[in-house]
């Protein structure tokens, strides 16, 4: 008899969650609690209900995550204007603590024992389901099926499911998908099949949010975004919620080809892996959150910012989102957006993001007084130069006064 009586499982109604569903009741002979979330991936979330009930499921949960994802997630990371090994911007990553997070709430609402997910053991995703779920529930079980059932295919999938009578959609199930897709509100990711040969170009009808930058319009598009502590709160002045901004993005960015990549990354696990990313609206969001930055920010606050980037981005990726290290920069990062206000305008156009305005009335730290090439009427005084310049040469004028020579 297991111990384990209570298990919160992921579940998104497909093939791989039902089969664990039916996998879970015959191997730990305990009572599953399924939980559906909805965080923009475009698909009906409500059929899972059914199909978990078919299964003898009593408790589901089926929670709309919209806002509370790109406000409490999405948006803190882009505040740090995140982007990780130079090119991804991280849209698996960030849902992951979000689900780690409602999957303990909902083991502590009904009194758990476990919680379960069907995350692969080659991927980045069992570790941040994990780690999120050890940080917020230290003794909490986890059971990852894919790390101790033999069912290693989707036809090893189907004869269970069959085998069983779990309720499958198996004429859907049997076509193969050429790729593992992963969407939510600000990405959709794609990897496997061609793409497992990073030499070879992508199918054009793999894309599915955006018109490639060759067909999209002839004309450019421009938008004004307004920025409040660092967070877009409205397009061309019409005021919107956090999943309202990104969505309109998305929509705005794929009609103008923004926001493919296709990208070579280094998982946490330690393998290389190829994936394509459609991330239109982050795509358009990440710069125009950089152009409102560079006339608020001090310089230096800007700079070590750019500098702790890359490790947040880092904690992010690898799962680290509920580690008080990445809580203690996400304060830093938080505090540095107290003046991030005023509006950025936008040029789009055949995948092309420009910037051609930014201004802030309450925060701009732009002196056209100082900075302009004309007659600045004494704002600055141009001799005070000279000593600024041999106070910061003087240690390299030491060292050639003492024979260091840097030329041979």
């Amino acid at each position: 008899m297991s111990a384990i009586k209570k298990v919160v499982l992921a579940y998104s109604g497909g093939l791989d969650t039902s089969v664990i569903v039916k996998w879970l009741q015959d191997n730990y002979q305990c009572e599953i609690v399924t939980f559906t979330a909805d965080i923009g991936q475009g698909e009906e979330v409500e059929p899972a209900r059914a199909k978990a009930q078919a299964m003898g499921v009593k408790d589901i949960y089926i929670e709309d995550l919209r806002e509370e994802f790109v406000r409490d997630f999405v948006f803190p990371m882009f505040r740090a204007n995140t982007i990780y090994e130079g090119e991804y911007l991280l849209g698996t990553s960030i849902a992951r603590p979000l689900i780690a997070k409602r999957l303990i709430e909902i083991a502590n609402e009904v009194g758990a024992d476990a919680i379960s997910h069907g995350a692969t053991g080659k991927g980045n995703d069992q570790v941040r389901f994990e780690l999120g779920a050890y940080a917020l529930k230290p003794g909490i079980k986890v059971i990852a099926p894919w790390r101790e059932w033999d069912l290693t295919s989707r036809e090893t999938l189907m004869a269970y499911a069959k085998a069983r009578d779990i309720p499958i959609d198996y004429a859907k199930a049997g076509k193969k998908s050429p790729y593992s897709m992963d969407a939510n509100l600000l990405h959709i990711s794609y990897e496997g099949g061609v793409l497992e040969d990073p030499w070879t170009e992508c199918e054009e009808e793999m894309w599915r949010w955006s018109v490639s930058p060759e067909k999209a319009p002839d004309s450019v598009t421009y938008i004004d975004l307004t920025f409040a502590n660092g967070d877009i709160v409205a397009i061309d002045g019409k005021a919107m919620s956090p999943a309202t901004v990104l969505e309109s993005l998305n929509k705005i960015g794929g009609a103008n080809g923004i926001g493919r990549l296709d990208l070579v990354e280094n998982r946490y696990v330690g393998m290389k892996s190829r994936g394509c990313y459609e991330t239109p609206g982050g795509t358009i969001m990440l710069r125009a959150h950089r152009a409102i930055e560079s006339i608020t920010l001090d310089r230096e606050v800007a700079h070590l910012k750019d500098e702790l980037m890359p490790r947040y981005a880092s904690l992010v990726y690898n799962g680290y989102w509920w580690s008080p290290e990445r809580l203690l920069l996400q304060k830093m990062i938080d505090d540095s957006q107290v003046n991030v206000n005023g509006t950025v305008r936008l040029k789009l156009y055949k995948g092309n993001v420009i910037v051609v305005g930014r201004q802030s009335e309450s925060d701009s730290l732009f002196d056209t007084r100082i900075s302009t090439f004309e007659d600045d009427g004494g704002a600055y005084n141009q001799k005070d130069a000279e000593g600024f310049i041999k106070l910061n040469a003087l240690r390299m004028r030491i060292a050639a006064n003492n024979g260091r020579k840097l030329l041979k």
